[in-house]
């Protein structure tokens, strides 16, 4: 099938390059031009596991990447709206979303024929039947149904494992404005093996499930973090012990069709400092925004930011418990990015506790194996180290808010200092026998 992608970011490009690997002809559009020329040269211009060489192989046969949304479009069967969805003032910012619609439906008013347009990019229920309907009609004027098809198809991709993720789905949910479109996305994925459920529905719904999967997630990882509070306040019990006790459960690792629970469950029912990335905290928070619009409180999502929002306090907690005061003291932060295996810094729970630790007079530095956004209004007054080393020397305190594996050496590094600094471990990844000075969430 023939494809255009209209923005080449994380879920564009991956989702791009993992359809062309499927034998699909695929056009990435982007507004920048610098990125085109990247992705067209076979350089993924973001940090994603498996993305290189899936663009080594497909860039140039059946993959490529323009700034020319028209001519992409007017040669696509299909097309995907992947724009960014940022949030304002706690609400979605629909704005790329209807003028993506808006373009596409300018070209399909001279179209000759039958054209697919399905949104990818996570917008809140009722959009795609909603505003990017009537923007497409309003361009096109044709009647989507009728004239044109439209469709919601979400994406449950993982940054750092995106790749797999796409290849290898846990489900596959397909929704349609119509029955044509509905078609349209069973034959886009004909390939994939059999046994993927696949989910026909309304746009609509399509659109909430992204979202109450999102929703779980996040709950599962505030439910954690409040019970690794409880932990700490109780004595004598280690919330890593508890939830290891809990994810055993039959039920959890049997009945949970999303991956990202049945499969490494730890992750999402661990203590840590929270949550962050571009899903997230948006998507909770849009729902909360939603629900406010409709006459709805939300409660139990709201609580869920705000266990997520109280973890830095829970790092300066930790941390203050050895220092009568932190003004002064050298702190050094591991880790910017919001998760291993990706340069995204979008949402990083170490922007909040850098807040607090620079509020507390600390002098801090930051390390991060791949993210380094020396322009980030989070990191004023913060020295960025190179290597890890550079980090931990002379030292007082280190906060680990990201699981790369390369802190797995710090045990190694801090072996037999004279004054070896205190090890506040915000994601639970280290063994506090190895560490002569250990803090760690939900740990008496």
């Amino acid at each position: 099938m023939r494809v255009a992608i209209i923005g080449a970011g994380y879920v564009g490009l991956v989702s791009g390059a993992c359809l062309a690997a499927r034998g699909h002809d695929v056009a990435c559009v982007d507004v920048d031009s610098r990125r085109v020329d990247l992705i067209n040269s076979g350089v993924p211009p973001i940090h994603e596991r498996d993305l290189p060489e899936l663009l080594r192989a497909h860039v140039g046969r059946n993959l490529r990447a323009t700034t020319d949304i028209v001519a992409a479009v007017a040669g696509a069967e299909l097309s995907f709206i992947a724009v960014g969805t940022p949030t304002a003032d706690g609400r979605t910012d629909l704005g790329f979303v209807t003028q993506a619609a808006g373009q596409i439906g300018e070209v399909l008013r001279v179209a000759p024929d039958w054209r697919t347009v399905v949104v990818k990019s996570t917008v809140i229920p009722g959009t795609t039947a909603g505003l990017v309907r009537e923007a497409m009609e309003a361009a096109s004027g044709q009647i989507a149904g009728k004239g044109f098809g439209l469709g919601m198809n979400p994406e449950f991709l993982t940054e750092g494992t995106a790749v797999h993720d796409f290849m290898h789905p846990d489900r596959l949910v397909l929704g349609g404005f119509d029955p044509q479109t509905q078609q349209a996305l069973l034959a886009l994925y004909q390939d994939f093996p059999a046994h993927i459920p696949r989910v026909v529905t309304n746009t609509t719904t399509a659109e909430m499930i992204k979202y109450a999967s999102n929703a779980l997630l996040a709950t599962m990882i505030s439910f954690s973090n409040e019970f690794a509070r409880l932990c700490s306040a109780v004595g004598d019990v280690d919330a890593l012990d508890v939830m290891k006790g809990v994810h055993q459960s039959a039920y959890l690792t049997t009945t949970l069709s999303d991956t990202r629970i049945t499969a490494p469950i730890a992750g999402f029912i661990e203590a840590g400092c929270g949550f962050g990335g571009s899903c997230l905290p948006k998507d909770v928070q849009a729902l909360v925004g939603q629900g406010e619009t409709l006459g709805l409180p939300m409660p139990l999502l709201r609580s869920v930011l705000d266990v997520n929002a109280g973890q830095a306090d829970e790092i300066l907690r930790l941390a203050s418990k050895h220092f009568l005061n932190l003004t002064g003291v050298a702190v050094t932060v591991l880790g910017i990015a919001f998760k291993p295996d990706t340069g995204d810094v979008r949402e990083s729970p170490a922007f909040p506790i850098i807040a607090r630790l620079r509020a507390a007079g600390a002098r801090i530095t930051a390390f991060d194996p791949i993210a380094r956004p020396v322009d980030h209004p989070g990191l004023t007054s913060v020295r960025l180290a190179s290597t890890l080393e550079e980090a931990v020397e002379d030292t007082d305190v280190i906060v680990v808010t990201t699981r790369w594996a390369e802190f797995t050496a710090l045990p190694a590094l801090l072996k037999g200092l004279a004054k070896p600094p205190l090890v506040v471990d915000g994601r639970r990844m280290l063994r506090s026998q190895d560490l002569a000075r250990y803090e760690g969430i939900g740990r008496a």
